[in-house]
């Protein structure tokens, strides 16, 4: 048998009419940016996520960055930000002209551990960026609480994580604002790239609009050096196609991560973590393994696709040596980078690929 690491066939099967149908919307409008799609998606899922606010992007790296710029986090200033997560995060810290600094995450869940925040602001910190990692939300209250303790902004980091909720709400709806990728991968992917920023502040969702239209609060009249970053009518289009269904589509990721937890019984693996009060939409399903790269060999040869989230930490990339954080610095990170292995997790997978799996891992 073989099975992807992930596959978008049983979904855009399902959704063929509606996708089509929205393509033709918008070729017979002949109306590319910034028109009804766009504004009709951006009130949906700013209600979605329970937001007051959506403004599309061009991707969830530009989300992040031009809500940070909307804030004013600049040169001379530090975020926080997760020591394990894809380097978009940091980034976004870095075009704005700040500094990332790493924390580490919890080994359990992956993500940032709040109880080691406090130690690494100074007086130069002006945000934190929590990212809800492979779709399970970070433990808000105690981030929010230091925010609030020490003047900083949120700006939540959810490219991954569509739908996800802590304590009932949905990511997104906790900082200041919240970035989102609507990458083709995502549990809700454009047919390209795409992305959106979601707050409740009208003033940041406004200097994010005109931060993404070249500053431009209107046409030829631009307040802000700004960039361009626009959601086009087509994505739009296409997301708004796809929203309706995320929630089904996103419970059964759930199920079939239920399998996997309750099914992969070999003690040489260790499945994900979730913490009560957290509902994960599981945009990747990562286990550990300390004979990582033997048993992605063992995976691979009979069929069965994998990935690694993410094997080179950010600290030890190349583009950030001028950090200088040494080899080991970070150690839980790069212990995570050692040792994860992502594997097939897809809306569409079927009860046999999904055992086939667990007893290919039980074989180990």
């Amino acid at each position: 048998m073989t099975i992807p690491f992930v596959s978008f066939l049983p979904m855009e099967k399902e959704l063929n009419n509606d996708i089509r149908s929205a393509f033709d919307r918008v070729f017979t409008r002949s109306w590319y940016i910034g028109g009804v799609e766009d504004t009709e998606f951006e009130k949906a899922f700013a209600a979605y996520c329970n937001t007051k606010y959506c403004v599309g992007c061009g991707n969830g790296l530009d989300a992040l960055m031009l809500a940070l710029k909307a804030l004013g986090v600049g040169k001379g200033d530090e975020v926080i930000v997760p020591s394990n997560t894809y380097i978009a995060t940091a980034l976004a810290v870095t075009y704005v002209g700040a500094t990332p600094v790493f924390v580490e995450p919890d080994i359990r869940t992956f993500n940032i551990n709040p109880s080691l925040i406090e130690a690494k602001i100074t007086d130069k910190t002006k945000a934190i960026m929590p990212v809800h990692l492979y779709g399970q939300a970070c433990d808000m209250d105690p981030i929010m609480d230091i925010a609030r303790k020490h003047n900083l902004f949120v700006v939540e980091d959810c490219a991954q994580a569509h739908g996800a909720t802590y304590k009932g709400k949905r990511v997104g709806s906790f900082g200041d604002a919240a970035g989102f990728s609507f990458y083709p991968g995502k549990n809700l992917g454009a047919l390209g790239d795409a992305g959106a920023l979601v707050t409740n502040n009208k003033e940041i969702a406004d200097k994010v609009r005109a931060l993404g239209n070249y500053g431009s609060d209107y046409k030829y009249h631009h307040i802000y050096k700004g960039n361009n970053s626009r959601l086009d009518e087509i994505q739009a289009a296409f997301l708004s196609a796809k929203l309706p269904h995320m929630d089904r589509m996103n419970e059964e990721r759930r199920r079939i991560a239920k399998l996997y937890s309750e099914g992969i019984k070999n003690p040489k693996v260790t499945v994900p973590y979730v913490p009560e009060g957290c509902v994960p939409v599981w945009h990747i399903y990562g286990i550990r393994c300390k004979e990582r790269e033997a048993l992605e060999k063992h995976l691979n040869d009979k069929g069965i696709g994998t990935n690694k989230h993410y094997p080179i930490p950010m600290h030890m990339q190349e583009c950030y040596k001028d950090l200088n954080i040494p080899e080991g610095a970070l150690p839980i990170a790069e212990k995570i980078s050692a040792t994860e292995l992502s594997i097939p997790m897809y809306y569409g997978m079927t009860d046999e690929q999904v055992q086939y799996v667990i007893d290919a891992i039980n074989e180990f």
